[in-house]
């Protein structure tokens, strides 16, 4: 895949973010960011990665957002308006467990019987380490850090908050899978 994937990525995610929301989209280059350091651990899907670490907030462009749920309209824009490839939509619609997220709105089968989820355990825990370690204005934070702001961002009550206090065990799990594989690289 590589640099076209990646560039054709950044192209789509700049004209649909850049604009309409700047801190979504500082967000999302920070999470690119993120993806190109740690892409060394996916051999070859390493430009997979990055490519679905630039489109994962894709579905919060406002003419986009159908359902009101970002995962599952940004990956039904990628694949219905780009045919994109299969796992790069299945990356996008199930970003840092959005099955949960999906439960508490309702859309729980519809995201997993349109989009299932890649049996690609460090692929999935990279996107996540990704998103959960890149603040909304695009720098670094910790995983810690990350879920009390979305929380702090949300509150506890709301469906946002209900779902990251639900999958925070799984985000910060997946962020020390990550670790340790980018840990035991070969310096």
């Amino acid at each position: 895949m590589g640099d076209l994937i990646e560039n054709w990525a950044a192209e789509i995610a700049k004209a649909e973010l850049s604009s309409a929301l700047p801190r979504r989209w500082a967000h999302t280059q920070g999470v690119a960011e993120r993806a190109a350091e740690v892409s060394q651990v996916l051999g070859r899907d390493a430009g997979l990665l990055i490519a679905s670490a630039t489109l994962h907030d894709v579905g919060y462009a406002p003419r986009l957002a159908t359902t009101g749920f970002h995962p599952l309209d940004g990956a039904r824009f990628l694949r219905d308006e780009h045919g994109a490839d299969e796992r790069l939509v299945r990356l996008v619609a199930n970003h840092s467990f959005a099955l949960l997220e999906a439960e508490e709105r309702g859309l729980r089968e519809e995201l997993a019987s349109e989009f299932p989820l890649l049996e690609e355990p460090l692929l999935v825990d990279a996107l996540v380490y990704c998103d959960m370690t890149t603040t909304p204005d695009g720098g670094r934070t910790t995983a810690e850090e990350r879920v009390a702001e979305i929380l702090g961002r949300y509150g506890n009550d709301s469906v946002v908050g209900r779902f990251i206090r639900r999958a925070a065990p799984e985000i910060f799990a997946a962020v020390r899978r990550v670790e340790a594989a980018l840990a035991a690289q070969p310096r």
